[in-house]
């Protein structure tokens, strides 16, 4: 399946055209493949505005999907609720997507989410859940929050899926269905228009089907160039966290990361096992409930009062634990993660990126974490372990992008690499060296 670089190209080059790679993409948006993938389309429309794009522009009129919580004018906003389904239309886009309509970019549809992005998993009761595109005899878990703008990347529905992420949402799915998806520093990137979650942590980025593609994305999103380079792996000090990011790891994911080290020193690059103590701490920094259950409790009270009976239980539930945290607490916590980010990043200086699982599992069926209160131990379960590795980069203020590192015949195995606030740049470059070296 090309990536959007290649589409583009064949573009230009007159192999193709605008209009028949959208009504490509969107037989594929109709298909099974991307069942309760969408929440809202705008097909109709699509391919006339796929004809009218600048051939010339970053995008050339091809499709892009962007996550229910995002504003386009016109249109209510639900984040993937119930209880917002009638709420009053946006009056503009959301600055995210109208940079990507800018570009040349055609917004397809809005795509299917854990309702108000509380959640890693993707299942989603009122809309029904989308099935990884991974396994076509086992429905699967999509990952979550950004369910639905994964399924329509690794579809091939759409080149760019927007979405946000808060602990992980993008590079949950990304992981689990086997594409690319970065989550930039989030003060690079604007949130406005967007329903938030956290406030302190959320971060408007993308998932896409390689690293090129995820530099175009964030280039467009954040308004800025991004400077990669085109350095070897050799000239790279990288470090692989063995505590924290481990635990629980199945054996598919251990093999899978353990084979992308071999083929990475294979091609030069220097990786340094190294302890990362801090790790530790983070259980008792969050104890009081995190920065997600307190901000979201802010937004969501009055309307959990009005209408908490449409909520996702699930979802209720985490965000209920936001009450009883204490304006102290809140300060506390802001205080002690000021503190540990200084100390992480210390820590990490002499290396350009960091090395670890993006997820420590593979994606379960979804039959084992599908509604239904005897099923929560399974999902909360579940949810733990696929946000605690990628939730650390969120902690942190930093950057992280995960790509795929299974071979042909395993379920997807996403391979993160990580680092500080305001490292997007060697992190891209890191990447985009790392994914040759994959697919050699």
């Amino acid at each position: 399946m090309n990536d959007l670089h290649a589409t583009r190209l064949d573009l230009l080059a007159g192999g193709t055209d605008a209009r028949t790679e959208m009504e490509r993409a969107l037989d594929i948006s109709r298909s099974a493949a991307c069942a309760h993938a969408f929440t809202r389309t705008m097909f109709d429309e699509a391919p006339g505005s796929a004809q009218a794009c600048d051939p010339a522009s970053r995008l050339a009129g091809l499709a892009f999907t962007a996550k229910d919580l995002f504003d386009v004018e016109g249109q209510a906003t639900p984040a993937g609720s119930a209880v917002l389904a009638h709420a009053p239309a946006a009056k503009a886009d959301a600055p995210a997507v109208a940079r990507l309509r800018a570009a040349g970019g055609v917004l397809t549809g809005r795509t299917n989410m854990t309702e108000f992005a509380f959640s890693g998993v993707g299942v989603n009761p009122h809309h029904g859940t989308p099935a990884n595109v991974s396994d076509a005899a086992v429905p699967r878990i999509p990952g979550g929050s950004s369910s639905g703008a994964a399924i329509s990347v690794a579809s091939g529905a759409a080149f760019i899926g927007l979405g946000s992420d808060t602990g992980g949402s993008i590079r949950i799915p990304a992981a689990l269905n086997g594409i690319v998806g970065f989550k930039n520093t989030a003060r690079l990137t604007p949130t406005a228009g967007a329903l938030p979650l956290s406030t302190t942590l959320d971060t408007a980025c993308a998932m896409t089907r390689s690293v090129r593609d995820a530099i175009t994305a964030h280039e467009i999103l954040a308004a800025r160039r991004v400077t990669a380079g085109n350095a070897p792996l050799s000239a790279y000090r990288l470090a692989v966290v063995k505590n924290l990011f481990f635990d629980g790891v199945e054996p598919a994911v251990a093999t899978a990361f353990e084979r992308s080290l071999k083929a990475l020193r294979a091609a030069g690059a220097r990786i340094v096992e190294i302890e990362l103590p801090e790790l530790a701490e983070l259980g008792a920094i969050n104890a009081t409930g995190g920065f997600s259950a307190a901000e979201a409790y802010a937004w969501h009270r009055l309307l959990l009062e009005r209408s908490g009976a449409g909520y996702d239980p699930r979802v209720a539930q985490r965000i209920l634990r936001g009450a009883t945290m204490k304006a102290h607490e809140y300060i506390d916590l802001i205080n002690a993660r000021r503190d540990w980010i200084g100390r992480v990043e210390a820590a990490l200086a002499p290396f350009d990126a960091v090395l670890s699982p993006t997820v420590p599992i593979t994606a379960p069926p979804i039959a084992s974490v599908a509604p239904g209160a005897e099923r929560d131990e399974e999902f909360f379960r579940v949810n733990a372990l696929l946000l605690r590795n990628p939730s650390v980069i969120n902690m942190l203020d930093g950057c992280a992008i995960s790509l795929p590192c299974h071979v042909p015949g395993e379920l997807p195995v996403g391979l993160m690499l990580w680092h500080a606030a305001l490292h997007d740049d060697a992190v891209l470059a890191v990447a985009l060296q790392t994914e040759r070296a994959l697919q050699e």
